[in-house]
């Protein structure tokens, strides 16, 4: 493992080098490398002859942040992102793949530097535009209710969270965010967005987007909007574990393609 410096915190980063396409692998919100494959959301174990990427966005996992909301915005994160790919592959246009706050960083980072991606795997994004206003307050009330009762108290009150039928017989897991740093992070993605309709519909490479049902997180209809907007997209939806289970091919055959 290595890391990489960002202003304010330090990026843990991991790297698979079996001489082929670059990839960047993303995780989602309070997840991690780790995490992400408890969950079977780390669909780059199924990769070879590429050189994987991955890392723990900052205040999660192994890499380290402040006590700033402002340090965990979508945006913020997309600068983190290029500057990371700046410095691995200054020179290559790299494949992003990622679940959630993941798609979220890749779709910013993709408006804001067209040409550093050869294409994208978008998994579950989340809320957007009409349907973020309620998700930003949730996260809010998470935030008050993490300071105000603690870590413990938290866990105690999500074992209970609804799961989709797609993440039905996973394993339970903690959130891979440190107590003091929780409601930051919660508040980061509270102030955050995807871009707007317009720049994400200049997005002209290739897209696939994976999302599954029953989730009020990660609503199908952002999906299908992202697929309606996104030029070169195509779209699949699970509604169980084991067409999820098919998702590290489909990264797999993206990832050829843009080899290609």
């Amino acid at each position: 493992m290595s890391s990489f410096r960002v202003p304010g915190a330090e990026l843990a980063t991991s790297f698979s080098d079996e001489h082929g396409h670059p990839v960047v692998q993303l995780h989602g919100l309070t997840s991690s490398r780790a995490r992400d494959r408890m969950i079977d959301l780390d669909l780059g174990r199924g990769l070879s002859g590429t050189r994987l990427l991955r890392y723990d966005a900052r205040g999660h996992g192994e890499s380290t942040g402040r006590t700033v909301p402002e340090d965990y915005t979508w945006p913020r994160l997309a600068e983190d992102l290029l500057a990371l790919l700046e410095d691995r592959f200054p020179v290559e246009a790299v494949h992003g793949a990622g679940p959630s706050m993941g798609s979220a960083t890749l779709l910013h980072a993709a408006v804001r530097d067209p040409g550093r991606f050869s294409s994208l795997t978008l998994l579950i994004p989340s809320t957007a535009w009409g349907t973020r206003v309620a998700q930003a307050e949730n996260y809010e009330r998470l935030a008050d209710f993490v300071e105000q009762h603690g870590m413990e108290r938290f866990l105690a009150a999500s074992r209970d969270v609804h799961r989709p039928p797609a993440q039905i017989g996973t394993p339970d897991t903690l959130p891979q965010v440190r107590e003091e740093l929780l409601p930051s992070v919660y508040r980061g993605a509270a102030l955050s967005d995807l871009p707007s309709p317009e720049a994400i519909a200049r997005i002209d490479v290739p897209v696939t987007i994976l999302a599954w049902t029953d989730d009020p997180g990660h609503p199908v209809s952002t999906a299908e909007r992202l697929h309606e907007l996104l030029p070169q997209s195509s779209l699949q939806i699970a509604s169980t574990r084991a067409e999820v289970a098919g998702w590290p091919a489909v990264l797999a055959a993206d990832v050829a393609r843009a080899a290609g």
